[in-house]
C-alpha cells in the first residue's frame, strides 16, 4: 500500500496573502478542516504545516506555512497535495482508498484470473472499475459484484454471475 495518499491538486493562488485553492480528490472535502500537515510529494520529503483551511462549493482553500504572499503561492500551482496514512481520513468498513485498489489482482470466486485493476473512474452514482486482462472490461463498483477485497494479499474477488449481467467487455460490439 502507498504510504502517502493524494488529496487534491493546487489549482491557483487565492488572494494576496498566500492562500491556495485546491481541487479536492476526496469524497468529503470537509476533511481539509482536520489537516495539520500536507506533503508536496508522494514520498513525504516536503512537508508543510497547514495554518488554516476553509471549504466552499468550488473547492478547498488552504494557508500553508512559509507561503505568505501570492507570488510564493503561485509556485505551488498544479502541484498535488498528499497526506500520510496517519493523516488520512478513516474509512468505514468496506470502503477503500483508490490508491490501494489500483494494481490489485482480480479473480473470480473460483480463482480464475481476470486481470489487474487498472483504473477507478468516479462517474457519479457508482465508481467504475477498469480491469485489464486477457479480456479487459469495465464494471460498476457495486457490492453484489465484489465478493471480497484483500489489500494484504492484493486481490479483489468478483462474482462471475454478476459480472455476466453488468460488465462491459472491450471486445463486445
Amino acid at each position: 500500500m502507498r504510504e502517502y495518499l493524494c488529496i487534491g491538486r493546487i489549482t491557483k493562488p487565492q488572494g494576496i496573502r498566500g492562500e491556495i485553492k485546491v481541487q479536492p480528490d476526496t469524497d468529503d472535502p470537509t476533511r481539509f478542516y482536520d489537516l495539520e500537515t500536507v506533503f508536496l510529494d508522494d514520498r513525504g520529503e516536503k512537508s508543510l504545516r497547514v495554518l488554516s483551511a476553509r471549504v466552499d462549493g468550488k473547492g478547498a482553500f488552504l494557508k500553508l506555512e512559509g507561503y505568505d504572499d501570492r507570488n510564493a503561492a503561485e509556485t505551488l500551482r498544479n502541484m498535488l497535495l498528499y497526506v500520510d496514512r496517519k493523516g488520512a481520513a478513516p474509512l468505514p468498513e468496506g470502503r477503500y482508498y483508490i490508491a490501494d485498489l489500483i494494481g490489485l489482482r482480480v479473480i473470480d470466486e473460483s480463482g480464475v484470473a481476470l486481470g489487474e485493476l487498472l483504473d477507478v473512474s468516479q462517474a457519479g452514482g457508482n465508481d467504475v472499475y477498469s480491469v485489464r486482462g486477457a479480456r479487459s472490461f469495465l464494471f460498476p463498483a457495486v457490492k453484489r459484484a465484489i465478493a471480497s477485497v484483500d489489500l494484504t494479499a492484493r486481490v479483489m474477488t468478483l462474482r462471475s454471475e454478476v459480472l455476466d449481467e453488468i460488465a462491459v467487455y472491450d471486445d463486445e460490439d
